[in-house]
């Protein structure tokens, strides 16, 4: 009984007037409910593709270059110059760099200099102990955050003038500087005094 039905269906599939009939109406409706799943994980995808990966267990001492956005999950000591892309040290990460991207975002603990086209954003579980530039930052509530902060406009270089006075000479002497600025403004009136 269940041979005989499957031999008429396999002759008839093969024919061609039949064929188009039964995958016009399941086309159709297989391509409005796919249109609209396949555009959302499309981008996913190609952000997971364009991303790669230092995993728990990897430590990696030097530099790190690229032209990918990259997680860090280990342990990086070096430098990291991922210009124009993402670098988002994660929940495991422990970075010992100089980070330079378009973006950086701090879940863990990172020691150096962060240096962002565009913006920084320091977690809430996140700690960063270093000099930041960039043109925005973000600091939740609970983030720890030792060193100094110079904000620049998008596409503005370091060293550049703006307004007749150069930020970062300012910005050098601010930073380089073991003593906070009230007190050593405030000792410096009373000797002029």
């Amino acid at each position: 009984m269940w041979k005989p039905t499957n031999q008429p269906n396999t002759p008839s599939r093969p024919n061609e007037p039949e064929r188009p009939a039964p995958n016009t109406p399941m086309t159709s409706l297989t391509s409005e409910p796919a249109s609209m799943p396949s555009s959302s994980p499309r981008p996913v995808a190609a952000t997971a593709v364009d991303q790669a990966t230092i995993g728990k267990s990897l430590v990696i001492k030097g530099e790190v270059t690229g032209s990918e956005s990259l997680y860090i999950d280990g342990r990086v000591e070096g430098s990291i110059n991922l210009a124009g892309n993402r670098v988002t040290v994660g929940r495991n990460g422990v970075v010992a760099a100089n980070i330079t991207a378009r973006e950086i975002v701090v879940l863990c603990k990172v020691r150096g200099n962060l240096t962002a086209s565009d913006r920084v954003d320091i977690r809430s579980d996140g700690s960063l102990t270093g000099d930041v530039i960039a043109a925005r930052i973000s600091i939740e509530d609970g983030a720890f955050f030792k060193g100094g902060i110079d904000i620049r406009k998008s596409g503005q270089q370091p060293g550049q003038k703006v307004n007749g006075e150069d930020k970062s000479a300012a910005a050098t002497a601010t930073s380089t500087s073991t003593t906070p600025a009230e007190p050593a403004s405030t000792s410096t009136t009373a000797a002029r005094a």
